[in-house]
């Protein structure tokens, strides 16, 4: 994970209105933000390895920018992608350690201080938990889990905790002072116009 406060992009081309899912991802990467998550579940294979392989090698072009893989795993080990993330239904982290090189990232998705802690054990990276706050995304996943549920957790667990749910610019001093190693989300940056303006202001906000 990156030392400072990590800016995590979801991708979501549904929600998209008029610029394309490559572009989307190329603007975010240039204005700086330090991961991107392809998450695009129904996209045919041979088109998300394209999108996955055009943003690595944009990312390695501009700087820093880590790209994971939404669950599949075949693609980001045929994209050089920087890793994987995980959810409740994907492969084992076991697994996904047995089959990526060394260095390959594992994130894993949570929504419990129960899971969190067994997705450490079993050698995940860094979490993404929530919902944090109430967002319609996430409304299968139940009530939201609370800054009093963010600040248990990240204290129970050594891996970085990236909170999701309901993130807005005016709600990540209260993530990051209740133990939380970045935000992550999808319309706070897809929705953005200019998105650098975005990246600057939640730098400018955790910096203050």
């Amino acid at each position: 994970m990156p030392p400072a406060f990590a800016l995590f992009y979801i991708t979501d081309r549904t929600q998209l209105k008029s610029s394309t899912l490559d572009d989307c991802i190329a603007r975010a990467i240039a204005a700086g933000v330090d991961w991107v998550q392809i998450r695009e579940k129904d996209l045919p294979t041979r088109r998300l390895l394209a999108v996955t392989e055009a943003a690595v090698q944009f990312a390695h072009q501009q700087g820093s920018t880590r790209v994971v893989v939404n669950d599949r795993l075949d693609v980001a080990l045929a994209a050089h992608a920087h890793g994987v993330h995980l959810g409740t239904r994907s492969m084992p982290v076991e697994v996904v350690r047995k089959l990526a090189p060394r260095e390959f990232l594992v994130g894993v998705s949570c929504h419990s201080l129960a899971e969190a802690q067994a997705a450490e054990s079993a050698g995940a990276d860094y979490l993404l938990l929530g919902p944090i706050f109430s967002t319609p995304s996430k409304l299968q996943y139940g009530p939201p889990l609370g800054l009093a549920t963010l600040r248990r957790i990240t204290s129970e667990v050594s891996i970085p905790v990236i909170a999701l749910g309901g993130i807005s610019a005016d709600r990540v001093i209260a993530c990051r002072e209740n133990g939380a190693a970045g935000i992550a989300a999808i319309r706070l940056f897809q929705e953005a116009d200019p998105i650098q303006t975005v990246v600057d202001n939640l730098r400018s906000r955790v910096a203050g």
